[in-house]
């Protein structure tokens, strides 16, 4: 099976989906720094506001395309497919951190920020989603689990 990427056939702009990603490793560091679980309940709100579609009320979002306009950033448009992937990714890592955070448990929570981190600062800088490779994993165990029901039959 070749590596795959959930696709959506709609384009968004991959440079503020990187732009995005150095705000979400910028405030998950904050909040390793801070402890402020605030910082959690203002991710976990954010991403979910674009993960429903509600770009204009996402202030990550805005400050983004504000940075991609001061700095005269060039478009380069990629599937949204895989970027709407990540922040689900990115929405279920800060949801189970703001539970961790909540009941004290330390080392999960930094297990948990530090994966966020990698996937974040992998996209932010190489371009690179981890979350594609998820969704192929996903895939192939999809795949083998519907043989061995088809073989069953």
């Amino acid at each position: 099976m070749a590596r795959s990427c959930p696709i959506s056939f709609k384009e968004i702009d991959g440079t503020i989906a990187r732009i995005n990603a150095m705000f979400i490793t910028l405030l998950i560091v904050t909040f390793f720094i801070t402890a402020y679980t605030s910082i959690l309940y203002f991710l976990v709100i954010d991403l979910g506001v674009r993960l429903f579609g509600y770009y204009n009320f996402s202030l990550i979002f805005n400050f983004s395309k504000l940075v991609k306009k001061i700095f005269f950033l060039k478009t380069k448009m990629t599937d949204a497919g895989a970027k709407r992937l990540a922040t689900f990714f990115g929405l279920f890592f800060v949801l189970l951190m703001s539970v961790l955070s909540n009941f004290h448990f330390d080392n999960a929570l930094y297990i948990t920020g530090i994966i966020l981190l990698i996937c974040s600062s992998l996209e932010m800088l190489f371009n690179y989603c981890l979350g594609c490779e998820i969704y192929h994993i996903y895939q192939k165990i999809k795949l083998t689990f519907l043989k061995v029901i088809m073989q069953k039959r």
